[in-house]
């Protein structure tokens, strides 16, 4: 059966982490993470908003949760125990949408909807730079980049295409990009993006569904094995596996004027 899990008013959700039994929300609306309870339903804020919006987000192994800044064009990593900010960067002028980010190794990568680079952060020194993206991904007006995350094998990075709904691999050394050819499916709206083993769970926005691609372990090709509508669905940004179900963000960014009033939920379905 599926559970409705309510969040609080207003709230503009855009995407999610989990660990453990909880899932942890970002706002759009001034950066607030919620924590929800995914074993009943229950939430409370964890980090109160600096004003500053939460797009794409991950938890790493030692409690810092990167997040990316959307519209603001910025990237911050804070402690998730205590809320300490330990890092803040300004990325790119405007116009830019700094929408989604992936953690491995020794760098954070964020992708921009508007820009054709991606963004490093060196987990060492902290330092960020730029990497133009070339080779077969072009950008086009509207929205473009959005999701990142790694191939099955751990070695490379995957990253969609919102209005193509194709899927490419990226050297994020270089920014060279290269086609990721995926059969029996459309991706067309891609937004967030997870693994699942070998299994790319693909939150596909104002289509109003959710796509599962099984991969290759090096990412280089995939098939689309299902593909998930639900009447509940209102703009899904995010979509992960938890524990006997699939956990899915309704962002409702579909253009309409929103107000501290508009309801917001998320699904839990089962699997």
């Amino acid at each position: 059966m599926t559970r409705i899990i309510r969040l609080p008013d207003g709230f503009q959700p855009e995407s999610a982490v989990t660990a453990g039994h909880f899932a942890y929300l970002g706002s759009l609306a001034n950066g607030t993470i919620y924590r929800v309870d995914l074993r009943d339903g229950s939430g409370r804020v964890e980090l109160p908003g600096d004003g500053t919006p939460a797009g794409g987000m991950k938890l790493d192994g030692a409690g810092r949760l990167f997040i990316a800044g959307g519209f603001s064009g910025t990237a911050r990593v804070v402690e998730l125990a205590s809320g300490k900010l330990l890092m803040s960067h300004s990325l790119a002028e405007q116009p830019s949408l700094v929408a989604d980010v992936l953690v491995g190794g020794s760098a954070a990568w964020f992708t921009d909807a508007f820009r054709p680079c991606i963004y490093e952060i060196s987990l060492g020194t902290g330092r960020a730079r730029a990497v133009d993206l070339h080779g077969d991904l072009t950008y086009g007006e509207g929205f473009n980049v959005l999701g990142i995350e790694r191939t099955p094998d751990g070695k490379g990075v995957l990253i969609g295409h919102c209005d193509t709904g194709q899927l490419f691999l990226v050297d994020t050394k270089t920014g060279a990009t290269r086609h990721v050819p995926v059969s029996a499916g459309d991706l067309t709206g891609v937004d967030g993006l997870a693994l699942s083993g070998t299994r790319l769970i693909a939150a596909l926005g104002g289509k109003n569904a959710v796509a599962v691609v099984e991969l290759q372990p090096d990412g280089s090709a995939g098939e689309m094995v299902e593909r998930i509508e639900h009447d509940g669905f209102d703009v899904p940004t995010a979509a992960f596996e938890v524990d006997g179900g699939l956990f899915v963000v309704n962002s409702k960014l579909d253009g309409s004027e929103h107000t501290t009033a508009t309801a917001y939920s998320c699904l839990l379905l089962p699997r």
